[in-house]
């Protein structure tokens, strides 16, 4: 019962915030991702909460990454040199094996580069655990920012991490260790880890995202979306949030890109806080903030900050 007051507590705190300014991965627009020095800019932004990734490694550490592998494009080896190619899997390497990577650059002349040309480099960073991260939160004296942390798990990639299961009690585990559940929510487009948080840990808030892929994945012998924990959302009208409310959800994440005023009004109608993900151009911040979003998670909390102050004045 103590668990369950807390959870509704939480929820409700959530729900009289006027907005839910999440820095993605930190503050990924500005400084590298997923690294202290990021998480640090998210906080000397004010962000309302710092959204991060996690993965385990081989020895049981819940470390915060993006990718279930190594990416080329942001990772530099023990030789100080860039990776050529996709790296090994964060669960194939032990904590002290992957902090022999750097993490602290963009490499030159890819995508990602161009997507983030504003990112200072910080060499020498490395991949911190997500006790890190709590650390540098209670060392700030900030007691009123949030955690959300996403399961970065997939079906279809089973071999590539450990069972969601296994994943997910892990992760509530290090969460209320810390003393953090109440201000800490799990994110993830794998359902399955959300309802078992739900079941087993209802202190610690969840929050289901989709896109149109997981919606839509199939897979042979499966009926419905793998990602969706058997919530599909055909069986619910064809509605995403319904689906969502099926599965027990108070807080939905879409894809800004598919979210509109009419399933923004459907979500209010059953309940749902509604936060869109990942938001970075000026003019779609603006009008995802006049369509009246409960949040927005971004990778420059930056210019969500200027677009709030605009429609002020």
């Amino acid at each position: 019962m103590k668990t369950v007051l807390a959870a509704l507590t939480c929820f409700a705190a959530l729900s009289s915030l006027a907005f839910d300014l999440q820095g993605h991965r930190g503050a990924r627009g500005l400084l590298p991702e997923n690294t202290l020095p990021g998480f640090q800019k998210a906080l000397d932004l004010g962000v309302d909460t710092i959204e991060c990734d996690m993965a385990i490694t081989r020895d049981g550490v819940i470390v915060l990454y993006h990718d279930l592998w190594l990416n080329p494009d942001i990772t530099r080896g023990p030789d100080g040199k860039w990776l050529e190619q996709r790296g090994p899997a964060i669960a194939e390497l032990t904590f002290d094996e992957l902090q022999k990577y750097d993490v602290g650059r963009i490499k030159p002349g890819t995508e990602y580069a161009r997507q983030f040309p504003d990112q200072v480099p910080v060499d020498g960073a490395r991949i911190p655990r997500l006790t890190d991260l709590f650390d540098l939160v209670k060392k700030s004296g900030n007691t009123k920012v949030n955690i959300d942390c996403e399961t970065k798990l997939t079906p279809f990639q089973p071999a590539a991490t450990r069972d969601p299961d296994e994943f997910t009690r892990m992760a509530i585990a290090e969460i209320r260790k810390a003393g953090m559940a109440e201000r800490t929510m799990v994110q993830s487009f794998y359902w399955r880890t959300l309802q078992l948080i739900q079941k087993e840990a209802p202190e610690i808030r969840t929050m289901y995202l989709n896109n149109a892929r997981s919606v839509a994945a199939r897979r042979g012998g499966v009926e419905g979306s793998p990602f969706l924990a058997g919530f599909d959302p055909e069986a619910h009208e064809g509605s995403v949030p319904r689906a969502v409310k099926a599965a027990g959800g108070r807080i939905w994440a879409p894809d800004h890109a598919t979210l509109t005023p009419q399933l923004l009004a459907e979500a209010r109608s059953l309940g749902l806080v509604v936060i869109p993900w990942t938001v970075n151009d000026p003019a779609k911040i603006r009008a995802l903030l006049e369509m009246g979003v409960d949040g927005i998670i971004s990778d420059r909390p930056d210019l969500v900050q200027q677009q709030r102050s605009l429609l002020k004045k």
